[in-house]
């Protein structure tokens, strides 16, 4: 019982750990996109 406990918990520790990776990651790349999207019209607006 102990075995499969620790199992269970090994993969939903890493599970969790790799969906937080893949948040962050995702996050700040979206974050990087809108900035340069609002960038860009900007410099359209000025020209």
């Amino acid at each position: 019982m102990d075995e499969q406990v620790k199992t269970i918990l090994i993969i939903i520790v890493s599970v969790s750990i790799f969906g937080l990776l893949i948040f962050v990651y995702v996050k700040n790349y979206i974050r990087n996109k809108i900035n340069y999207l609002i960038e860009e019209e900007k410099k359209k607006k000025l020209k």
